[in-house]
């Protein structure tokens, strides 16, 4: 269960786009497997991928540049290894 402290609207906003990312954008997919690989619980996967979402939109927004995968997680193979 995600906590109820925080932000409530942002939770709301960042929940579907998360498990959207999760089965359809590659770096968020590799995320997710690596977390639920290392048994984290489905929900928790969920929130980090929101959270992990929340700091991809800051980024693009704070750059102004489009999202790229590439930049967005370039240590993805290395950290897959571990």
């Amino acid at each position: 269960m995600l906590s109820r402290t925080g932000h409530r609207s942002a939770r709301t906003a960042l929940y579907m786009p998360a498990l959207v990312a999760l089965r359809h954008n590659p770096a968020l997919q590799a995320f997710g497997e690596r977390l639920r690989a290392n048994g984290l619980a489905p929900k928790a996967v969920v929130g980090a991928a929101m959270r992990k979402l929340a700091h991809l939109i800051f980024g693009v927004v704070r750059s102004g540049m489009p999202f790229d995968a590439q930049m967005a997680m370039p240590k993805l193979d290395v950290q897959d290894g571990i």
